[in-house]
C-alpha cells in the first residue's frame, strides 16, 4: 500500500460514496467528477457484484464495471473501493487496481466464504472493510475479521449497515446500536465506519442515523451516491446527489475524541455515576433474590415458571410510570425484558433444584 492510499486510510472522518451499482461507463465517471469536486469524499465506492436476494434481479454489471472505476480514478485522483464475495472476485479487482475491498453483509455471515475471500488475500497489502452479517451475531462479525487478521491483513475497518430483525419498520435494517458499540469494546483501534443508506433503506433519514454514528465516535461514513437516484438500477431509493450528499457532509457535526479530556467537572459526574450503577446492581442482587423465593414457592405448590398476567402488569406499571419520567418506552420494555429472563433463570435453576433452597 503507497503512502497517498495509508494516509487516506488513516483520515478520519473517511468519507466513502459512490452508487450503489456501477450501471454504465458515463454514469460512473458523472458520479465520480462530481463528487471529486466537492472535496468531501475520500474514495470512490461502486457495485460491480450485486448479491440480490431473488434471481432475476439486476446482480452487477460484472468485471466490465471495474475498468469503468480504473478510469474514473485515473481522471478524479480517487481511489476506489468495491465488495468482493469470492476468489475470483479478489483476482479481478486486484488486476484493474482497485485500492479497497470490503466484505458484504451476506458473505460475512457466512464463513466459508470469508475464508475464500481471505485465502484469496494472503500476503496482499490492501485495506479491507467488513460489513456486519445481516443477523445481530457479533461473533459472526469477529469470526469474519479474525479470519482476516490470521492471513496477515493489518489494515481492516468495520462497517455497520444495520440488522436484519422481525417486526422492524422504522428502518430497512434496524442499527441495534449496542452491537456496533460492542465491537468497539473488543476491537478499540479498529476503524469502524457507518452505512446510513443500508441502515434506512430511504433517503430522508441519512443525516439523522449519520450523526447519532457520528456522535457514538465512529471514524466515517459510507453512504451511496447517483447522478440520477431516482432511476437507479438497484436501491434507488436509498441514494442521493453528490451535491446533497455535499450539503449533508456539510451540516454534519463532527465531534472531538480526546481520551484525555478528563475535567473535575467530568469526573465528579462520572463518580456520581459510578455510584448509582452500584446501587442498581445491588438492588439487581435483592429483585434476583426475591425470584429465587418465588421459584421456591411456585415449586412447592406445582405452579408455572411463567405467568403472563402478571408478566403483563410488571410492564404496564413501568410503562405507565415511565411516562411520568425522563426514560423512554423502548428502553423500558427492553431493560424489563432482560430483568424478565433472568428471573425466570433464577426461578428455573430453583425449580430444578433437589428439595426446596427455603427447607435447606
Amino acid at each position: 500500500m503507497n503512502d497517498t492510499l495509508l494516509k487516506i486510510w488513516n483520515k478520519r472522518p473517511l468519507i466513502i460514496s459512490g452508487p450503489c451499482s456501477a450501471e454504465t461507463e458515463a454514469q460512473v465517471l458523472q458520479t465520480a467528477k462530481e463528487l471529486a469536486s466537492t472535496s468531501k469524499v475520500d474514495v470512490l465506492r461502486a457495485g460491480i457484484w450485486k448479491p440480490r436476494t431473488k434471481p432475476g434481479l439486476f446482480e452487477g454489471i460484472g468485471e466490465v464495471g471495474l475498468e469503468w472505476l480504473s478510469t474514473a480514478k485515473k481522471e478524479t485522483g480517487l481511489p476506489t473501493t468495491v465488495e468482493v464475495a469470492t476468489a475470483q472476485h479478489v483476482e479481478q479487482a486486484l488486476k484493474h487496481g482497485v485500492d479497497i475491498l470490503w466484505i458484504g453483509a451476506r458473505t460475512t455471515v457466512n464463513p466459508f466464504s470469508v475464508q475464500e475471500v481471505a485465502d484469496a488475500l494472503k500476503g496482499v497489502n490492501i485495506p479491507i472493510l467488513v460489513k456486519n452479517p445481516i443477523n445481530p451475531d457479533v461473533e459472526l462479525w469477529c469470526g469474519a475479521i479474525e479470519r482476516l487478521q490470521k492471513v496477515g491483513l493489518q489494515n481492516i475497518g468495520m462497517i455497520h449497515r444495520g440488522f436484519s430483525s422481525y417486526g422492524n419498520t422504522e428502518y430497512r435494517n434496524a442499527p441495534m446500536w449496542h452491537l456496533p458499540i460492542e465491537m468497539k469494546r473488543r476491537f478499540s483501534e479498529m476503524l469502524l465506519i457507518c452505512d446510513p443508506s443500508h441502515i434506512c433503506g430511504n433517503r430522508h433519514n441519512l443525516q439523522e442515523v449519520a450523526q447519532k454514528s457520528i456522535d457514538l465516535d465512529f471514524g466515517g461514513l459510507i453512504i451511496e451516491s447517483h447522478i440520477d437516484p431516482d432511476n437507479a438500477w438497484s436501491d434507488a431509493k436509498q441514494q442521493i446527489t453528490p451535491a446533497v450528499l455535499s450539503v449533508m457532509l456539510t451540516n454534519l457535526l463532527w465531534r472531538i475524541k480526546n481520551e484525555n479530556y478528563n475535567t473535575t467537572e467530568l469526573s465528579l459526574l462520572r463518580e456520581r455515576i459510578d455510584q448509582v450503577d452500584d446501587e442498581l446492581l445491588s438492588l439487581l442482587n435483592r429483585r434476583m433474590k426475591i425470584a429465587d423465593e418465588v421459584g421456591n414457592y411456585k415449586k412447592d405448590n406445582n405452579l408455572t415458571i411463567l405467568q403472563t398476567a402478571r408478566w403483563n402488569e410488571i410492564l404496564e406499571r413501568a410503562i405507565a410510570k415511565g411516562n411520568n419520567l425522563t426514560l423512554s418506552k423502548e428502553f423500558l420494555v427492553k431493560y424489563f425484558d432482560a430483568v424478565h429472563m433472568e428471573s425466570i433463570n433464577h426461578q428455573n435453576k430453583v425449580m430444578n433444584e433437589k428439595g426446596s433452597v427455603l427447607n435447606k
